[in-house]
């Protein structure tokens, strides 16, 4: 017999729902399910609600249950904390995501990078890549 689904892995798979199929991937990040569209952070479902990708969208500060999202007592820029009680209807919650795609998928999508590597290490790995190619 498998354990009870808890509050996140119950949001992730309402937030799974509410998506077209095949549009986001997901990982554990940030203490919860993280979906993200080519690369891009687009939500994350957490013990403390639902965190959207917004950008500069001031507005969406004003709703009901929405409250600025902060990473290690810092405001993370782009990104808002919706409460559990704001994203517990369909409705809201697709009013959310929505919201959230329209800014992440005008985004470029994401390179895949070297796993645990440093930006340096990064940058380093693609000069040899370009050198073996036969570019200076």
């Amino acid at each position: 017999m498998s354990a009870p689904l808890d509050e996140v892995q119950l949001l992730a798979i309402h937030v799974e729902a509410a998506l077209p199929p095949k549009l986001a991937t997901n990982k554990h990040m940030f203490g919860g399910i993280t979906f993200l569209v080519k690369g891009n952070m687009l939500c994350c479902a957490s013990k403390k609600g639902l965190m959207v990708r917004v950008g500069a969208e001031a507005k969406a500060l004003e709703s009901p249950h929405a409250a600025p999202c902060l990473g290690a007592g810092r405001r993370m820029a782009g990104f808002i904390m919706i409460a559990p009680e704001g994203v517990r209807r369909d409705a809201d919650l697709v009013r959310w995501l929505s919201m959230a795609r329209a800014y992440v998928e005008t985004l470029p999508p994401k390179l895949k990078t070297l796993r645990g590597s440093t930006p340096k290490q990064r940058q380093t790995a693609k000069r040899r890549t370009s050198t073996k190619r036969g570019k200076p």
